[in-house]
């Protein structure tokens, strides 16, 4: 099975930005790129009046996997107007500002978050479109694209509509209380492939004084500092050494660690956190610190799922 990175697309700049994200990741991973455009269904009484038809999508289907596509294929939306288009401008696009890259388009009918997560399960990544402050936009709209970060079981990642940094670091939210292996290899490998710093961002509470209003105790805040710079520093020894080709740049500050990484995600090129996968029948989790990084980062952000 050809292994590949799976991009929603529903011709929205944020989808836009995304699929040119996406191209350039599978290049550096050598992986085909596939586009997945979800079709919900209309309901009734717009159900009568069908924007594409079955020969239509039959035709649509066969052109595409022979990597040939119609001017555009409309979307109907609950309102009954085209929407979610696929221009074949896109994909031509692509495929000429990154020869030699295998691009493929599926659409599948059913609810977007239910299609991509379905459509990714053999994938290395997803990606998807983001506005950010907000919220999941264009493709993935509210509750749905949070949805999909939640329950995907591989790596996610969220992209903005705007410039991203070149050559900026990858930064990692790394808690040293519990770091996962899985994650902290995400953010190394991908440093490795863009031939950029690593930038380690972790944050500490503060002495239990602070939220009473007392007064600050400099040397014992100094001592912590200290304690944790030391805690993150042995973390990343082994890593260090496996990747040495890698520049580490450890941050160890005190305060807010969602705070902290939306900083660092304005010089960034990629964030990197984590998300604890709880498989239970109350629902999937994404975490307060992660699911402030996807609303407030202004890089891409990549949610990485972990036991």
């Amino acid at each position: 099975m050809i292994r590949s990175v799976v991009v929603g697309l529903d011709g929205s700049a944020e989808s836009r930005a995304a699929a040119e994200w996406a191209a350039r990741e599978a290049k550096r991973r050598g992986l085909s790129l596939k586009l997945v455009h979800a079709l919900e269904a209309v309901p009734e009484p717009m159900a009568l009046a069908q924007f594409l038809g079955v020969e239509m999508q039959h035709q649509w289907s066969e052109r595409s996997e022979m990597g040939v596509l119609p001017a555009e294929v409309p979307q109907p939306s609950a309102g009954g107007a085209p929407r979610g288009r696929i221009p074949r401008e896109v994909v031509e696009g692509l495929k000429l500002r990154h020869p030699g890259l295998d691009v493929s388009v599926e659409q599948v009918p059913g609810r977007p978050a239910e299609v991509l997560t379905e459509a990714a399960k053999d994938a290395e990544l997803l990606v998807l479109g983001s506005r950010g402050l907000s919220g999941i936009g264009g493709f993935l709209v509210g509750s749905v694209g949070q949805a999909v970060v939640a329950h995907a079981e591989l790596p996610v990642v969220l992209v903005r509509d705007r410039e991203q940094a070149v050559g900026g670091p990858v930064v990692l939210g790394l808690d040293t209380d519990s770091p996962d292996d899985t994650v902290i290899a995400y953010a190394f490998e991908a440093a490795a492939r863009r031939v950029t710093p690593l930038r380690v961002v972790h944050a500490w509470n503060l002495p239990p004084y602070f939220a009473y209003g007392l007064p600050a105790d400099p040397e014992l805040n100094a001592t912590l500092g200290k304690q944790d710079a030391a805690t993150l520093a042995e973390v990343l020894h082994r890593w260090k050494e496996k990747y040495p080709a890698v520049e580490v740049i450890e941050e160890s500050r005190s305060g807010s660690p969602a705070v902290h990484l939306a900083d660092a995600s304005r010089a960034a090129s990629l964030v990197v956190v984590g998300r604890r996968i709880r498989r239970s029948p109350l629902g999937a989790h994404i975490g307060p610190v992660t699911h402030a990084v996807l609303h407030h980062a202004t890089a891409p952000v990549a949610v990485v799922a972990h036991d």
